[in-house]
């Protein structure tokens, strides 16, 4: 890749919905031919060095998406100016990432994962979350791979248009 576009997903402990997120955009970029690097991180380092969770791999395998290897780790402040695009999965993850934005420039890079899909663009950022499926099931986990899949054109379709995405 010459100049990827480059995005990190970013949720508490980087072991569920931030690596979900991870893998699904960067599977979908790569269909689509899009010079997008993907990563992801926590906001806490609550989980740091373990994998994803089993529940949410079993999830992106029944999905068709390869998780890869991962292992969690907590955002760091100088990744902003690593990053075009700083996805937060929930709203207090949103929050802690504008909390440690050096300047406006990178806080306005922090964006709401659903605020790049269509039915929730016009909705406040406070409704925007996807609630965190480590404390459920199974179909807590294929929720959250919905609501993430919803913002995935979206996404791309941004990365397009406002960065050095090619396909």
């Amino acid at each position: 890749m010459s100049n990827p576009y480059r995005i990190m997903t970013v949720c508490t402990g980087n072991i569920c919905r931030s690596p979900m997120a991870e893998f699904m955009l960067a599977d979908a970029a790569a269909e689509s031919g899009l010079e997008v690097e993907v990563d992801s991180a926590g906001t806490t380092s609550w989980e740091a060095g373990k994998p994803i969770d089993p529940r949410a791999k079993a999830v992106l395998a029944r999905h068709g998406v390869a998780a890869g290897d991962h292992a969690a780790r907590k955002f760091q402040p100088a990744w902003f100016a690593e990053r075009d695009l700083i996805l937060a999965l929930d709203t207090d993850h949103f929050d802690a990432l504008i909390a440690l934005a050096p300047d406006p420039a990178s806080a306005a890079k922090v964006r709401m994962l659903r605020s790049f899909d269509p039915a929730m663009a016009h909705v406040a950022t406070a409704q925007q979350g996807i609630y965190d499926p480590w404390y459920g099931d199974s179909k807590d986990f294929e929720a959250s791979w919905k609501l993430i899949a919803a913002a995935i054109p979206g996404i791309l379709a941004h990365s397009t248009a406002n960065g050095t995405a090619r396909g």
